[in-house]
């Protein structure tokens, strides 16, 4: 029997808070509604989170049209394409998130279109968000555990609820810019606000499980 191959590593990233701005918090600024300013950070249960937000749209008519522009007007965090461009180089890094297609497209493309998973909203006739439907649930430990299956080692970051699940399995996780709430309860993981110490956390965990 042949012996197995030496692992491979992959960072797999959330995306908004840590590489882009929060797309609901800029919607909440554009239109001026408090009720949008809820995010992943603040509340664990995605659905409740999401079915909130519909109707919050529905409620003052805000289509998919109105919401592209907004995003359009956004950029990546300062700091993030070097960041990302600098990681890429070194190893293979995957971007994992609770957003949808119809919304991340602008940003990816200023980030240079690194891969992305997530999800998709289903649209009615006059641009009205009626439902969004999760590629899988529980979708970023999920695809964790699958790179781990296919003997990658998992090196994971993020700042919300919704990370927590994904860097619990990875080899190695950490927080990034995550609020004070979320580090202060899981004090056991490591915390930067810093892309260069994220950098340098990640390639000290691939040099002690001797990926370089």
């Amino acid at each position: 029997m042949s012996a197995a191959p030496p692992p491979q590593s992959i960072v797999v990233l959330d995306v908004e808070g840590v590489l882009t701005p929060e797309i609901w918090i800029a919607l909440a600024d554009e239109y001026d509604i408090a009720a949008l300013r809820r995010t992943t950070k603040d509340e664990p249960d995605y659905q409740l989170l999401m079915q909130g937000r519909i109707d919050v749209l529905s409620e003052h008519g805000i289509t998919i049209d109105r919401i592209q522009k907004v995003i359009e007007g956004l950029e990546p965090l300062e700091g993030a394409k070097t960041f990302l461009d600098a990681l890429r180089a070194e190893t293979q890094v995957l971007l994992l998130s609770d957003t949808f297609e119809q919304f991340i497209s602008p940003l990816m493309a200023q980030l240079g279109h690194p891969t992305i998973l997530c999800h998709r909203l289903e649209i009615d006739v006059d641009g009205r968000i009626i439902a969004f439907r999760p590629r899988v649930l529980d979708q970023k430990r999920r695809a964790v555990e699958a790179f781990q299956a296919m003997n990658y080692r998992v090196f994971a970051a993020g700042d919300s609820f919704n990370d927590l699940a994904m860097i619990d399995a990875a080899e190695s996780g950490f927080l990034f810019r995550a609020p004070a709430s979320i580090a202060a309860d899981r004090s056991d993981l490591e915390a930067f606000v810093d892309y260069d110490d994220l950098l340098g956390a990640l390639r000290t965990a691939r040099a002690e499980l001797g990926i370089y």
